[in-house]
């Protein structure tokens, strides 16, 4: 199981961007698709989440900003991420769980910056 992800870049303060993630390869079905994120120094933490049934799990730093969603035909992934701020630069990591096993793309840098 692959997956990868695209769409980092810059972005100004209170501006957006948009990334995507493909899950490919051997995957009977995919359960949870998400989105961690890592600051430099910091820990990785869970940004969204989006189960098989449509159910969402957003941390409360980006609630009402960032928008989760899936395409279960293509095995897709997107997350659009408005107002952006200066604090949620960080590398993105998309992730899913196929069965019982999780699986991680390679990560994509943001970027918040004026």
């Amino acid at each position: 199981v692959q997956l990868q992800a695209s769409g980092g870049g810059l972005a100004q303060p209170g501006g957006s961007l948009r990334l995507s993630c493909v899950v490919s390869g051997s995957i009977f079905s995919i359960n949870v698709m998400g989105w961690y994120r890592q600051a430099p120094g910091k820990q990785r933490e869970s940004v969204v989440f989006v189960t098989s049934g449509g159910s969402t799990k957003y941390a409360d730093s980006v609630k009402g900003r960032f928008t989760i969603s899936r395409d279960n035909a293509k095995n897709m992934v997107y997350l659009q991420m408005n107002s952006l701020r200066r604090e949620d630069a960080a590398v993105y990591y998309c992730y899913a769980r196929v069965g019982a096993q999780g699986y991680w793309g390679q990560g994509t840098q943001v970027t918040v910056s004026s």
